[in-house]
């Protein structure tokens, strides 16, 4: 990444930015998509599958 002052920053906006393009490329809205996200790693337990919580599964929930 062009604008990243360090190799963890750049790492981190590599996650970001394919989460965000995964979203969009499922026809999530990403802002939507990350709340949702948000909202719902809290609530889950360590060892609790995250596999619905993928941008192809949570299209049904919109």
């Amino acid at each position: 990444w062009l604008f990243a002052n360090t190799g963890n920053g750049a790492k981190s906006s590599a996650i970001l930015y394919s989460i965000i393009e995964t979203a969009k490329a499922n026809g999530l809205i990403p802002y939507d998509y990350l709340v949702t996200l948000f909202e719902e790693l809290p609530k889950r337990q360590t060892n609790e599958s995250l596999d619905d919580l993928l941008p192809w599964n949570v299209r049904s929930r919109w």
